[in-house]
């Protein structure tokens, strides 16, 4: 397992993980878990766009070498989760994250999801980067094509794929 994504991840610097304000940090103890499950909430109707995050996390349990499950945190407060993972067919990283409604609209999804692209280009930069959403969800597909991720036609199931591969064109400031 020497070349996991987990191991990747935890070869790289204590700065990786900060991105101004906002850190991702690995969940470290019953606090950050429970955050995560329970506090860590959406605003009413977005529950149809992204998976639970006991889903995304239990997935990390039953596969812990390519699924990091981690706190967003903007300076000392959790305000979302975030799943660092391996893509289901082993040749892309992904993730799977939302930030709780009520520290929503302030540009906190965008900075965590930056920092997770600059995560993920560090520790593992030949591999792209893949995030699926659903075909109804236009405020992901507008942040993804922001950061530079494009909707090539490929699907997982009903979800569009989007896929981001680093280049000199993508610049991440």
């Amino acid at each position: 397992m020497m070349n996991s994504l987990k191991n990747k991840i935890n070869a790289l610097p204590f700065s990786a993980f900060f991105r101004g304000h906002i850190q991702i940090r690995p969940i470290q103890d019953d606090y950050d878990l429970w955050y995560a499950v329970v506090e860590c909430q959406l605003a009413p109707g977005q529950e149809e766009f992204v998976n639970p995050a006991g889903f995304s996390i239990g997935r990390a349990y039953l596969n812990p070498q390519d699924n990091i499950p981690c706190v967003i945190l903007k300076d000392d407060l959790r305000i979302g989760y975030i799943v660092l993972r391996t893509w289901c067919d082993d040749k892309a990283n992904s993730w799977s994250y939302y930030i709780s409604h009520e520290h929503q609209g302030r540009g906190y999804g965008k900075a965590a999801a930056l920092l997770a692209v600059q995560i993920l280009t560090t520790a593992d930069p030949n591999t792209p980067i893949k995030l699926s959403t659903e075909k109804n969800n236009q405020k992901a597909q507008q942040l993804y094509s922001s950061l530079g991720f494009h909707h090539d036609g490929e699907l997982d199931g009903d979800d569009l794929v989007f896929v981001y591969r680093k280049g000199p064109s993508h610049d991440l400031s």
